[in-house]
């Protein structure tokens, strides 16, 4: 499989995702630099985390506004498998790729930690290779990663599916104190209505092999490179 992985001003996991991806799964991927108005010729794309453009205005804000986000634009539009990590996250909320905002945690502060995740919607091209009642067990680092939608969004999201993870504690219970940020519903990470494109918070990267920690993370990343070997052709 072929990944695309998008570098911007301030990215600082892209080498993190190009690292999980290549050497511990063993697939080809290729950086794409903010200003390239191509995605070559990549079968998925993740959106990586960090601190594009320094955060200015508001995380992933002016990021929105780079060339290659026209590409990946038509990427998903055409079916392609697209997956935002913490700060892609918030650039593909900020470009409408999602639905919703990533905003200020509630506590004001930054939280760097491990959480645990319970995936609520297995049957996606993000999910399908955890196994049931798995709980993942994955780090985070980030200042803005409270999710909010209105009402109305926060509905559809629940009746069509798009809650593809949810912030639990150790025992898989949803708690208070299991919610690092504040995030509506517990949500950790959604997908859009086509189903192919997905963002989250907490990095699968940062968990792909024991040294780290967790292994959990390769399951994510598992799962897409499972649904992409399930296509009649690559998405492109």
């Amino acid at each position: 499989m072929n990944f695309a992985v998008l570098q911007f001003p301030g990215s600082n996991c892209d080498q993190d995702v190009v690292h999980a991806l290549r050497h511990v799964l063993g697939h080809s991927v290729e950086l794409r630099w903010h200003k390239e108005a191509s995605l070559g010729a990549a079968d998925a794309v993740v959106v990586p985390g960090g601190f594009s453009y320094g955060d200015y205005l508001r995380t992933g804000a002016i990021a929105r506004f780079s060339p290659v986000m026209e590409a990946v634009r038509q990427f998903a539009a055409a079916g392609g498998l697209v997956l935002g990590i913490c700060n892609g996250f918030q650039i593909l909320c900020e470009a409408g790729l999602l639905p919703g905002a990533l905003i200020r945690n509630r506590s004001l502060q930054f939280r760097c930690e491990h959480i645990f995740l319970k995936t609520s919607t297995p049957d996606s091209p993000f999910t399908n290779r955890i196994p049931p009642d798995k709980l993942l067990r994955l780090p985070i680092a980030h200042g803005e990663g409270c999710y909010y939608a209105d009402a109305d969004t926060l509905a559809r999201l629940k009746a069509n599916h798009q809650i593809l993870w949810r912030y639990v504690n150790a025992q898989g219970e949803i708690t208070a104190d299991a919610n690092p940020n504040g995030a509506l519903d517990h949500i950790a990470g959604i997908c859009n209505e086509g189903r192919n494109v997905a963002g989250l918070m907490p990095h699968p990267e940062r968990a792909s092999e024991p040294i780290l920690g967790s292994t959990d993370g390769r399951l994510i990343l598992e799962s897409m490179i499972a649904a992409l070997a399930s296509r009649p052709t690559a998405a492109g």
